[in-house]
């Protein structure tokens, strides 16, 4: 095989280590060397020397391919991240210091058998979107397709490294749009996680109640099979929150159905006149409703309020907070625009404090509220894009710009995954972001490498794509994996019918008007209250197709609402015409033996009609 041409996503690199066509060391002699016609581009801080990556390699010839999740897989840090033994800067030399021990995420990536191969540039202390703010020796990082141009930030070395080819993955942090805005002006996959899930353990913070590590990836099942390896509790971490089971891996699922998407209002569709962008921004609407999507206008004015008090309100005081002492005694240090943004916060007042925690809090209910009859919110990742001259002419107008989109996720606690949706004309790269309320990491995933399949761009700025699904994780079988789950209704539940509001309150929504396989048989259950039927799952040939609603209830909600179901009345499984299975309303077989078999009449609400004359 020619490593000259290698792309290194991970299924290409496992599959070849597993099949002996090359080995680690031969990967990353070859990335070294790739590295080295890039230096233009101001990626590192800091590479790793041979001598320093021999350790990770000796390791790996103690097992075997395939015993490992990330055997052999080289991956980039930014460099507000710890690795031990290497300098922690946060592009700032007077900061500088030396980690005794990784940070908890590069720790779990080093165990499952990553190589890490050096600390990339950043905007300085994670302030900024545009990848510029880095001040000498090592000055702004530039765009993987072209030097002229903004790579994106802060975490902008290890987008553009990734894009070039010289590694598998790359780690970045994401307050305000960091791992999401580079993903886009470089053509990448970025993963913003659920806050507090992936551990900060290890990290120099920038707002520390919103910050997260992100992870830039080739394609869509890269950036999964990262993230679960990723996924543990740090007890360690003040901010870890409990990942709920439906965002587990063993709830990850690689097929996804056909979602229902909300798009900005066309009013609010932005692109500070860069029509390449809003014309492809309208190609991902279309190519959605290709796949079979429901498409909804929504008004996105909650998220616009809450973007705009990230660096407008006192949450910039938190940035001055992570660097309090430091500041007081290094203000030269700083970059210039970095320091403007920064200084200024420490005569903010706990009031106005308040205050925007006020104003926040309405907006999160808002934006809860127009979310939830949707899967996802769909958006451009970033307006546009700048020239490096351009940004550092006029570096705080432009880079508030860029924020549109990205400012408000983490402040109303929303995850995200930024894809590449195509090129202007003029061969710029523009990506839209999927975005939902916490905890639906896995099924963005999901959307996103079904879109990944639709669209078919090549990986970064390598003109190479990454072979359908070579990367993918199996999923494990028999395991629940949606965030609402199906129930068939047969009686008092159906729309209409006196105990449908135990649905409706719960936020379930009816799906399919059907009926079952013909193996049923209807009784009506004696007793007072409520009238209620029985359906009896019966041997072949003596049953009929009971006439059912499915509705599809919120998984969190699914528990409550089984607890209420009487007995002799349980949920199992029940078959829908058509052969599907979903879960339903089922009767225990000896409660039918003072019950009327009302199965001639065809159906609950044909029963109750009679009853009625």
């Amino acid at each position: 095989m020619n490593l000259g041409t290698l792309l290194p996503d991970l299924g290409t690199l496992l599959k070849g280590y597993r099949n002996q066509d090359f080995s680690p060391a031969q990967v990353i002699d070859q990335l070294i060397a790739r590295a080295d016609s890039y230096a233009d581009r101001n990626i590192w801080i800091r590479r790793l020397s041979r001598a320093e990556l021999d350790p990770y390699l000796a390791r790996l010839t103690e097992c075997e391919p395939g015993t490992l999740p990330l055997y052999g897989i080289p991956f980039l840090i930014k460099d507000n991240i710890d690795l031990a033994g290497v300098p922690t800067t946060a592009a700032c030399e007077a900061y500088s210091h030396t980690p005794a021990v990784n940070a908890f995420v590069v720790e779990r990536l080093l165990a499952a058998g990553a190589i890490p191969l050096g600390k990339t540039n950043m905007d300085q202390f994670a302030t900024g979107l545009v990848g510029t703010r880095s001040p000498p020796p090592w000055g702004p990082c530039r765009n993987a397709f072209d030097p002229a141009w903004i790579s994106g930030g802060s975490s902008s070395g290890s987008a553009v490294g990734l894009a070039l080819g010289l590694a598998s993955f790359s780690l970045g942090t994401d307050t305000a749009g960091s791992g999401r805005v580079p993903a886009m002006l470089n053509n990448l996959y970025g993963l913003k996680p659920t806050r507090g899930i992936l551990s900060m353990s290890g990290i120099l913070p920038a707002c520390r109640s919103l910050d997260c590590p992100s992870i830039f990836a080739l394609c869509a099942e890269d950036a999964r099979t990262v993230f679960n390896v990723m996924l543990a509790r740090d007890d360690k971490d003040s901010y870890a929150r409990e990942n709920p089971f439906r965002n587990s891996r063993r709830a990850t699922h690689t097929a996804a159905s056909t979602p229902r998407i909300a798009v900005p209002r066309t009013s609010q569709r932005t692109f500070n006149g860069n029509e390449g962008n809003a014309i492809l921004f309208e190609a991902a609407i279309a190519r959605w409703l290709e796949l079979g999507a429901e498409i909804t206008e929504i008004d996105i004015s909650p998220m616009l309020e809450a973007a705009q008090q990230l660096y407008d309100g006192p949450w910039v005081a938190e940035r001055y907070a992570a660097l309090d002492t430091f500041l007081s005694d290094h203000r030269e240090a700083l970059d210039p625009v970095v320091g403007g943004i920064i200084g200024p916060a420490a005569d903010l007042t706990a009031v106005a404090m308040w205050q925007a925690q006020y104003r926040m809090q309405a907006s999160r209910q808002q934006a809860m509220r127009v979310m939830a009859p949707v899967d996802f919110l769909m958006l451009p990742t970033a307006p546009t894009s700048f020239p490096v001259d351009e940004v550092l002419a006029d570096p705080v107008r432009l880079n508030s710009l860029l924020g549109h989109y990205t400012n408000f996720m983490n402040l109303l606690d929303f995850c995200g995954v930024a894809v590449p949706a195509g090129f202007t004309a003029s061969g710029q790269p523009f990506g839209v972001t999927l975005a939902a309320p916490a905890f639906a990491d896995q099924q963005l995933l999901n959307y996103a490498a079904l879109w990944q399949r639709s669209i078919g761009l090549t990986a970064g700025a390598t003109g190479q794509s990454v072979a359908e699904e070579v990367g993918a994780e199996p999923a494990p079988t028999g395991v629940a994996t949606d965030v609402e789950i199906e129930v068939a209704v047969c009686g008092a539940h159906l729309s209409g019918q006196p105990l449908n509001w135990q649905l409706t309150e719960r936020g379930a929504r009816c799906v399919a008007v059907t009926c079952t396989s013909p193996h049923y048989r209807l009784f009506a259950l004696p007793g007072a209250g409520i009238p209620r039927p029985g359906m009896v799952r019966v041997v072949e040939g003596e049953g009929i197709g009971v006439p059912v609603e499915v509705w599809s209830v919120p998984a969190v909600e699914f528990g409550g609402f089984v607890a209420n179901v009487p007995a002799p009345l349980c949920i199992g499984k029940v078959q829908l015409a058509g052969q599907r299975w979903v879960s339903g309303f089922l009767c225990e077989q000896w409660a039918t033996a003072k019950a009327t078999d009302i199965s001639h009449f065809g159906g609950w609400e044909a029963y109750l009609a009679f009853e009625v004359k």
